[in-house]
């Protein structure tokens, strides 16, 4: 099941996509017991929503392993985690803007996970249990700044600006994320084509390790790292992040006015 968020009559509300594209009411809450009801509208003609407003936006560098091998960086021996925050969460067809500060900013495709209850101190066994489930991600990050925070050893605004953070356009329900084939493409051009499969620390293993540190909470996103092909992106451009079994996620680039 593929579940959007979008604007109806000036409220956002959850919804069921269909494969003919209509959507479904939701009636309920998607983080408790819901049904599904009639159709109501159709998911080219309303706003998508981001799929869910989180509290915590957790990413994870060098977690895949052909990526690691492409930037000449020794294999972490635990996850290497930051933070984005949530002001930098758009949606589906929301335009990522460019800082005036930016010089290099970069597109990174990712397979988010999106946590459906309170989870703390959960094994890898039972991890899943706690997701309710996926959606793509852009962990859009601007180089300059974020290099040289790194030598500090730091992270944070190379990746924080507002609207460096694109989810949607659904939360897909019953996916097994161990091996989706996920991918970039800029103008239409493929420039990311990776699967899973590749990823160093699993889902269950990110969950699990993160929720030892912290209380993750339903509507968290964890950022599960990016494939090989990071590139940069420009005024003009249309990124789009497509992972097998959710969907596309699309966003046009534009500079800060």
């Amino acid at each position: 099941m593929k579940i959007v968020r979008y604007e109806a009559t000036g409220a956002a509300t959850y919804g069921a996509l269909q494969d003919d594209g209509s959507i479904r009411e939701l009636i309920g809450s998607p983080f408790e017991d819901f049904s599904v009801g009639d159709a109501v509208a159709d998911f080219d003609s309303v706003r998508v929503l981001p799929p869910v407003e989180p509290r915590k936006v957790i990413g994870v560098g060098l977690n895949y392993t052909k990526h690691i091998e492409e930037i000449g960086m020794n294999k972490p021996e635990f996850p290497m985690l930051f933070m984005k925050p949530n002001t930098s969460v758009i949606g589906h067809g929301d335009a990522i803007v460019l800082p005036k500060e930016t010089k290099q900013t970069e597109y990174e495709c990712e397979l988010t996970v999106v946590i459906g209850k309170n989870a703390r101190r959960v094994s890898e066994d039972e991890a899943l249990d706690y997701v309710l489930g996926y959606t793509c991600g852009n962990d859009v990050s601007e180089r300059t700044i974020q290099f040289p925070e790194m030598k500090m050893g730091a992270i944070l605004v190379g990746k924080g600006f507002d609207t460096f953070c694109p989810i949607g356009p659904v939360i897909s329900i019953g996916l097994d994320p161990s091996d989706l084939r996920i991918q970039t493409r800029l103008n239409g051009e493929t420039r990311q084509d990776g699967s899973t499969s590749d990823l160093l620390f699993s889902v269950p293993k990110l969950v699990s390790y993160i929720s030892d540190a912290m209380t993750l909470q339903p509507g968290d996103c964890i950022l599960t790292g990016t494939p090989s092909g990071v590139g940069p992106i420009a005024p003009g451009d249309v990124v789009e992040i497509d992972i097998e079994g959710v969907g596309v996620l699309s966003n046009p680039v534009v500079a800060e006015e």
